[in-house]
């Protein structure tokens, strides 16, 4: 069967030009971003500016106390880079406290689920050492928004209207951020935080202590500000904020671990990227204390089938790729963690050939993942069923104790020069835990992603990073970076960008018709999230797939839920010609708020 040709009509167009290409999902960062190319800044003061951004903007989708994991290469490198902003367990978070707590899991909203803050230092990191604008300059976008005000996106006031409750009688501190006249803002009001531009502003006082003008100046510069940010005003009223006793999802009231040593002792840092072939490009991806490899193993366990095998728009390729997806997660949640893993074994040919004669005409209904070695991974609990009301299986949702089931942000920059940045920041949402009335934010919940079973890669372990779901991705032909892409949305940020990825390459599709095409994702895997449920044989797709592809899912015995005709994925990218210098943009038009721009 020949692949599903797309469909004549795309959202808007795929943008094309030869000076810039910003991509996110918010306007408001992708008009910095573009803003700060047209003045005369590369993609990584671009990228910075605009991230900063996005702290404001969409503060239920990413703030300061979270993390980052970002994937760039500069126009004369040879290969890509990984940004690694995901800050460690504290010192004080052992499984032995937690269990002391009476808890089973790292709770899904509240301090105790916080690791160190990671995304911050890390942004400033890459602008010292691959940006050329100074500090002030790039924060000027993100504290003028948060002074003066901005208007308050749909998703974002639907989100502090589901935690009203919450921040009215337990989070007060939130309660006076965000619902300052006591109600939750309307879509479209004006809303101000004026302590997070205090603390930008401080960064920016604190790196004026350099007098040096020259480049050696100006990275001291930002090193000032990384030192005051880890050891000053935010450390210190971070840690003695989560120190106070406070509500967590589970119900339970629990004061944070975290100390303001923990700031101090994390770096931000640069590791080298994983790569593997697939249909004559090269993937990148991030290591595995990220769930950045799976897509590697499920490009890899699809590479050799039939081009409509990788088809999601019919029924044969959405049932292979869906069953693909099990197998990789699968091992994802078995063998990844800030550990030991044996990644080459994983991708070996033999291995890859034993787990893809696994998957049948029908949906598995059991988690299978491979051994190694005669060694079999870590099984984590396998729970079904959890009692919140609210929590939903379209676009990942917020309930009313705050626990988010992974929603984030991402941005993709792509400059004249040829540097090319794919960045998805996330944590410290607004929902995460009480705000820090001193800081006008809150620290974040990565650690939910770890589990009190000891002696696991991904246990919780004091100094060890959480396995995160931030999975950006540069695509390279020849080793040059053809283009860069990502998507918000936990558990379901590979499984999105993997059907645009397919229809692009297998496909022959332009970026926009990739991103516009129908959506589907598995939710056969425990969660990342608290309460790490699962479905078995779960699969939530768009209605646009079309009656005949759901039908003929549902026949094969997947557990079919209908999600609507656009709620699923919200992916972005950038990317160049190498032949002949074209820069692309393309964003997600679901929800109304990602855009791209360019010339």
């Amino acid at each position: 069967m020949a692949y599903t040709p797309p469909p004549a009509f795309t959202t808007r167009p795929t943008l094309s030009g030869t000076f810039g290409m910003s991509a996110s999902t918010h306007w408001l960062a992708t008009a910095t971003a573009q803003s700060v190319l047209e003045r005369g800044g590369n993609a990584f003061d671009a990228t910075v500016a605009a991230a900063f951004v996005l702290h404001v903007v969409e503060p239920h989708l990413n703030g300061p106390g979270g993390d980052l994991v970002g994937i760039f290469q500069t126009a004369d490198a040879a290969s890509p880079t990984v940004l690694m902003g995901q800050g460690p367990a504290p010192a004080a978070a052992t499984i032995e406290h937690y269990r002391a707590e009476g808890l089973d899991l790292v709770p899904g909203s509240g301090a105790l689920a916080a690791a160190v803050p990671g995304a911050v230092d890390a942004w400033l990191l890459l602008l010292r050492d691959h940006g050329t604008w100074e500090l002030g300059d790039v924060l000027s976008y993100a504290i003028g928004y948060a002074r003066d005000g901005h208007p308050i996106v749909r998703q974002a006031a639907a989100t502090i209207a589901r935690v009203a409750e919450l921040f009215a009688e337990d989070w007060t501190t939130s309660r006076d951020l965000w619902m300052p006249g006591g109600a939750p803002p309307a879509p479209g009001d004006v809303v101000r935080n004026p302590a997070y531009a205090d603390v930008l502003d401080g960064l920016v006082h604190a790196s004026c202590t350099v007098r040096d003008d020259g480049p050696v100046g100006r990275a001291a510069r930002i090193d000032a500000a990384r030192h005051e940010w880890k050891t000053g005003q935010v450390a210190q009223e971070a840690a003695a904020f989560a120190a106070d006793p406070h509500r967590h999802s589970a119900g339970g009231v629990h004061a944070g671990v975290i100390t303001a040593d923990d700031f101090a002792a994390f770096d931000a840092g640069y590791e080298s990227a994983v790569t593997r072939d697939f249909r004559g490009h090269t993937i990148a991806k991030a290591g595995v204390w990220t769930q950045g490899p799976a897509l590697l193993q499920t490009l890899a366990l699809l590479e050799p089938l039939d081009d409509d095998l990788l088809d999601p728009s019919q029924e044969p390729g959405a049932h292979t790729i869906l069953e693909a997806q099990k197998l990789a997660l699968a091992d994802r949640d078995a063998w990844f963690g800030d550990a030991d893993v044996e990644l080459d074994a994983l991708l070996s040919p033999d291995y890859l050939d034993e787990r893809r004669s696994l998957i049948a005409s029908s949906a598995s209904t059991e988690f299978r993942p491979g051994a190694l070695g005669g060694r079999s991974g870590f099984r984590p609990p396998l729970r079904t069923s959890y009692d919140a009301a609210g929590v939903g299986t379209g676009e990942p949702t917020v309930a009313k104790t705050g626990e988010t089931r992974g929603d984030t942000c991402h941005l993709d920059v792509v400059d004249r020069w040829g540097n090319i940045v794919s960045a998805t920041p996330s944590g410290g949402w607004l929902q995460s835990s009480p705000a820090i009335p001193a800081l006008g934010f809150c620290l974040g919940t990565r650690l939910q992603m770890t589990w009190l079973e000891p002696g696991h890669p991904s246990s919780l372990v004091p100094g060890r990073r959480p396995r995160t779901t931030l999975t950006p991705t540069l695509v390279l032909r020849d080793s040059a970076p053809e283009f860069a892409i990502g998507s918000p949305g936990g558990d379901q940020q590979d499984q999105w960008q993997l059907l645009a990825l397919l229809r692009m390459i297998v496909g022959g599709y332009s970026p926009q018709e990739a991103i516009d095409a129908p959506s589907l994702h598995t939710t056969a895997m425990p969660e990342s999230f608290w309460p790490r449920t699962w479905t078995p044989a779960g699969a939530v797709v768009e209605d646009r797939l079309g009656e005949s592809v759901v039908a003929g899912l549902e026949r094969r015995g997947h557990a079919v839920t209908r999600a609507g005709d656009w709620s699923l994925g919200r992916v972005s990218a950038v990317g160049r010609d190498a032949e002949t210098g074209v820069l692309w943009a393309a964003a997600n038009p679901r929800g109304m708020q990602g855009y791209a721009a360019g010339r």
